[in-house]
């Protein structure tokens, strides 16, 4: 159903408010770059540290600029079913057209439990659900049987992949088949994915870099593989050097020194340590073909 290159958004801050006017203006940034869809209020939009009235906001606003241009998959996941439910009618009810839903975590349920908590949130919305299986960060992974019997729900349509395992790949893909969505939840594993079967990526380095990353993952998706390839190796610097800490505390560095937004983090996320930051300035003196233009950003 999904396809391409869909861009973690960020959420931009100032002076601890969400910088709507940023926030525009990243969206139309990623449009005019290329992306095939946005994802806001995910992992790199810092949604744990967002109240409900700013999720919201977000989407909202996300929804309401890309005006149809591009699918809105807003992340709506909790480790409490109920709450998962209601951010979920909320996303719905703003326009997004899908939603992405992370393992619970902190409670550790059994397989079971995750296949009746994803389940019952699909039984609750009329919109698509990627599932988002990302244990670095849950303690909790999605096995690959679970995973294919959630694809026999109707609207469960994805996985965001993020174990940093090619075998959970290659079994979520033979398991689910060709109908079933397998996005790359990790930058440096988009490629190899890919060659796996894998229908795109919910992506970080996007945020800064559109054009490149959505000529990576078209150029993959129509058989250019070499073309992919040779992209995957010019964007890798850039990958890894926004993961030098957290995400997303390099990526918001990043855009800061592009003029997207400010580098305004909520504790218990901080900005990035001096050091960090000249690596990352230095990297992306490297790669100066791979970034936008002031024109571009403007």
């Amino acid at each position: 159903m999904f396809s391409g290159a869909f861009t973690a958004l960020v959420t931009p801050f100032r002076n601890g408010e969400i910088d709507v006017e940023a926030l525009e203006g990243l969206v139309e940034f990623q449009i005019k770059g290329g992306v095939s869809g946005l994802v806001p209020c995910g992992t790199t939009g810092e949604s744990p540290s967002l109240s409900e009235e700013e999720d919201r906001t977000v989407i909202e606003t996300v929804v309401r600029v890309a005006n149809g241009r591009v699918p809105v998959v807003a992340g709506t996941g909790s480790n409490s079913t109920s709450m998962a439910i209601k951010y979920t009618k909320m996303a719905e009810e703003a326009g997004a057209d899908g939603s992405l839903q992370v393992a619970p975590y902190y409670n550790k349920p059994t397989q079971e439990g995750l296949y009746r908590h994803f389940a019952t949130v699909a039984e609750n919305t009329a919109l698509p659900i990627v599932l988002y299986n990302i244990p670095g960060r849950t303690s909790v992974t999605i096995s690959a049987e679970t995973i294919a019997r959630l694809a026999e729900v109707s609207n469960i349509v994805g996985v965001k992949e993020s174990t940093l395992s090619m075998n959970m790949a290659s079994d979520v893909k033979h398991l689910c088949g060709d109908d079933f969505d397998v996005f790359s939840g990790d930058d440096p594993m988009t490629f190899p994915i890919m060659a796996l079967g894998g229908n795109g990526a919910i992506a970080v380095a996007s945020n800064i870099a559109p054009a490149a990353y959505s000529e990576m993952v078209d150029a993959m998706n129509s058989g250019d593989v070499e073309r992919g390839r040779e992209l995957h190796y010019e964007l890798l610097p850039l990958f890894r050097a926004l993961s030098v800490e957290t995400n997303p505390i390099p990526v918001k560095a990043a855009a800061s020194l592009l003029g997207l937004c400010s580098d305004e983090m909520r504790l218990p996320m901080v900005p990035l340590a001096d050091e960090n930051l000249a690596k990352l300035r230095e990297v992306m003196e490297t790669v100066p073909h791979l970034l936008p233009t002031p024109e571009e950003v403007l």
